[in-house]
């Protein structure tokens, strides 16, 4: 099942945004990582069987505050 995980995480400078992507790419099952919003805060993940919670622990432990906007399944084309 292949889902888009889309979650605010608090990053003040370049340092830390570097740091969350790299974080998240290291993740298991992840195809895709970006940076959405006007700030560059929301971080979209796309991948098969990714644990959100586990992201988002590893985020908040490794990056500071995180939140998880939305979960919703990547339909196939």
């Amino acid at each position: 099942m292949k889902q888009k995980i889309v979650m605010k995480v608090h990053m003040n400078c370049q340092k830390c945004r570097t740091k969350a992507l790299k974080v998240v790419a290291a993740a298991n099952g992840v195809n895709f990582v970006g940076l959405e919003g006007e700030a560059k805060d929301n971080l979209v993940v796309i991948g098969d069987g990714v644990d959100a919670v586990k992201l988002t622990n590893s985020l908040r432990k490794r990056v500071g505050q995180t939140h998880i906007i939305s979960l919703a399944e990547v339909k196939a084309n």
